[in-house]
């Protein structure tokens, strides 16, 4: 009889987590432990698409893809709910989806409370792949040079406050509205990612990057210059 009970709360337990539904671990909320982007894919992706189709705000297939009519729908969601609209479901949007975003910790998983943006893996996963698609021909410090400034991009009032909200911000990245960020991630952007979340900036500050061999917009030559590392120019 006891062993018939076991087996039934392991199987109820494990239905839950699979599902996606919260539930408790000595006090500590179990959830949603991914942040969606553009170019997301899976169950997580398509549990948002039907929230948002449910509730008015997403009319595309729940196919669970996350592409434009996604993430317009998450951004109209954002605006509604007093959230900043980067297109992003992060921790602060899963919350108001009623899904509370969790990280990892040594006894499993718990609530990621307030902060925002992605988890320390997966920005630098993400960081990587918009060095790979940006700066894959450039040298080690070219590549930390165009981390740091998605990261000093994060510290101004100008641009969102997240790594993900800065990547996926419409047309600011050119390797990411033609896809070269989905491209293999070679072991150096890894490094160079790591290093500029843990602070290394050649830029000394900059906010803008550049390849100055290839047409630009004119605005951009107003901003002040700081340096020029490999093919690319840096600028505040």
């Amino acid at each position: 009889m006891y062993l018939r009970r076991a087996i039934k709360t392991f199987l109820i337990i494990g239905a839950l987590l699979v599902s996606g539904m919260v539930i408790w671990r000595g006090g500590e909320a179990l959830g949603q432990s991914t942040v969606l982007y553009w170019g997301s894919s899976g169950p997580e992706v398509t549990k948002v698409q039907a929230l948002l189709n449910r509730w008015g705000y997403y009319t595309g297939p729940v196919d669970g893809y996350y592409s434009g009519k996604t993430f317009k729908a998450v951004q109209d969601f954002q605006r509604k709910n007093g959230l900043a609209p980067d297109g992003v479901v992060g921790p602060n949007t899963w919350a108001s989806l009623g899904l509370p975003a969790v990280r990892q910790s040594a006894y499993g998983t718990y609530s990621s409370g307030a902060s925002r943006g992605a988890s320390d893996r997966d920005s630098v996963n993400l960081l990587a792949r918009v060095i790979e698609g940006e700066a894959a021909d450039e040298s080690y410090a070219g590549k930390v040079a165009v981390g740091a400034v998605i990261l000093n991009r994060t510290q101004s009032g100008a641009f969102p406050s997240s790594i993900a909200g800065v990547i996926f911000q419409p047309s600011a990245f050119e390797s990411v509205s033609n896809g070269q960020y989905t491209r293999p991630v070679s072991d150096e952007s890894l490094r160079a990612a790591q290093a500029a979340i843990s602070g290394f900036d050649p830029t000394n500050g900059a906010i803008f990057f550049w390849n100055p061999y290839k047409p630009v917009n004119a605005w951009i030559w107003s901003r002040q210059v700081l340096t020029q590392i490999g093919r690319h120019i840096f600028a505040r």
